[in-house]
């Protein structure tokens, strides 16, 4: 059993609309491989996508958005804002240790639950078709991708 991990956005977000990627790499310290990069896909076949991989080997699959950067400033920008984002997630972390004590990394009650749930649910990979189909629907869109 793997993990998956990926964005919780509003349904309204722009990103929804993005073309996504999956990166498939090792669950742990003990496996070392470089990550698959597979994409792009549309987020519905990307996602059920990486729910049968990781529900099927112990592999970390992070499922996210292509940013459609087409410039090095907006590149730039990305950066920065990931580079902050990280930031005030360590301070937040360091703040929460301070109030609560340092507890260890909650990796494993997570993967549990995780399990629990995939265990309910079996996941059904989209067909070949649709997955085609949605390449074609992501085609159409990057002529006219704007920022």
């Amino acid at each position: 059993m793997g993990a998956l991990v990926t964005l919780d956005l509003p349904d309204d977000s722009p990103m929804l609309d993005l073309p996504w990627i999956i990166t498939f790499g090792p669950l742990g310290d003990a496996d070392e491989w470089e990550p698959v990069v597979c994409g792009p896909y549309e987020r519905a076949p990307a996602l059920a996508l990486a729910e049968v991989m990781v529900a099927e080997e112990a592999l970390m699959a992070v499922v996210e958005p292509l940013l459609p950067a087409v410039s090095a400033e907006q590149i730039r920008d990305e950066i920065t804002a990931a580079q902050a984002a990280a930031e005030d997630e360590a301070a937040a972390q360091a703040d929460s240790a301070e109030l609560y004590g340092n507890f260890e990394d909650t990796f494993d009650e997570e993967l549990a639950a995780a399990e629990r749930e995939s265990e309910a649910q079996p996941a059904m990979p989209p067909s070949e078709a649709a997955i085609r189909a949605g390449f074609a629907r992501i085609a159409a869109k990057l002529p006219g991708l704007e920022r």
